[in-house]
């Protein structure tokens, strides 16, 4: 769970960095609507994500103790 985590994560600073560059070249009404429409969801969605894995790593470990 972990990995698959930090691997989640890091993509996603990866793809955070790449669009702040990309903004620098392409930068008009189009650029903002593609961040609205397309990022900030998918941005929105990886942190539900994260939050989910946290909340299942939590459960698995629960159940791991209660049956040792």
């Amino acid at each position: 769970m972990i990995g698959s985590k930090n691997r989640l994560m890091g993509l996603t600073k990866e793809l955070r960095t790449e669009w702040e560059q990309t903004k620098q070249y392409w930068n008009d009404a189009k650029s903002l609507e593609f961040e609205q429409r397309f990022l900030n969801d998918l941005l929105a969605g990886v942190n539900q994500a994260i939050a989910n894995i946290d909340t299942l790593e939590r459960v698995i470990n629960k159940v791991r103790h209660d049956c040792e």
